[in-house]
């Protein structure tokens, strides 16, 4: 049975990683009050092309950004790419049982044998590599495995006697990165709840629209018209404004394009 703390850490990392394919995407962006909000889904962002698969989990810190269109979205992702890495560190080095050794007979003469360590388990795909000089260690495998793996340990996820439960004091601090640095993500792609006054006014009125966002999904955004009642917009009023919702949101948007054209 997981703790509640386990739950929502585990939900925590898991926002994290679904929205991360969209603060990438906003680095090359300019910053700007629109609607839908940046998600790639909704603005049609290219995939990667599949000559290079590796590119989309690379960390950030091996990739080159000459010239990033949006600073926050790429600060944003530095800051809680280096935190859950940072994390994965020091939770292996905390819970992850050490890479075994073996006792290797060599063909000599005289015959004598040689400590090594044990192949399989080093190569063990569940067991989390520290970067070294030469290598990034599991980091080459980006965010989304960091995530995955950090998500695992506060689960408590078996992969035999590779790692021990972690200690409260623990989870309740991967618990607190993973708030910490949702919340960076979700502020950086404007998803944070705070109104957004958008840059297009009403198609209907020509009044502010403000919207409120608080997940990746464009369709759980509430846009809301200043004018009130006199605008003509085909919605129903809430607390004497025009307000979008759901399905309507679709409606508005085909407007806010037809009057941009």
């Amino acid at each position: 049975m997981n703790t509640p703390t386990a739950t929502v850490a585990a939900y925590d990392l898991r926002a994290i990683r679904e929205q991360w394919g969209d603060l990438l995407a906003a680095i090359g962006r300019p910053p700007r009050a629109e609607w839908p909000p940046r998600d790639s889904r909704a603005l049609g962002a290219v995939a990667e092309p599949d000559d290079e698969p590796a590119v989309g989990r690379l960390p950030l810190v091996l990739r080159e950004h000459p010239a990033p269109a949006n600073l926050t979205a790429l600060d944003a992702a530095v800051s809680v790419e280096q935190a859950l890495f940072t994390a994965c560190d020091a939770i292996a080095a905390a819970v992850q049982r050490p890479i075994r050794r073996r006792r290797v007979a060599l063909r000599s003469t005289p015959p004598r044998t040689v400590i090594r360590e044990d192949q399989a388990d080093r190569d063990d795909p569940a067991r989390w590599h520290y970067p070294a000089p030469t290598s990034p260690g599991s980091r080459a495998y980006g965010l989304h495995w960091a995530a995955v793996w950090l998500e695992g340990r506060a689960l408590d996820e078996q992969s035999g006697d590779l790692f021990r439960p972690l200690p409260e004091p623990v989870l309740v601090d991967l618990a607190t990165v993973a708030r910490r640095a949702r919340a960076r993500v979700e502020t950086a792609l404007g998803r944070d709840g705070r109104p957004t006054v958008l840059d297009r006014p009403c198609p209907y009125c020509r009044g502010r629209l403000t919207a409120h966002t608080r997940t990746g999904d464009p369709m759980a955004a509430t846009i809301v018209c200043s004018t009130g009642e006199p605008c003509p917009a085909p919605v129903l009023l809430d607390h004497g404004r025009r307000t979008w919702t759901g399905a309507d949101l679709v409606t508005l948007y085909v407007a806010l394009e037809s009057a941009h054209r």
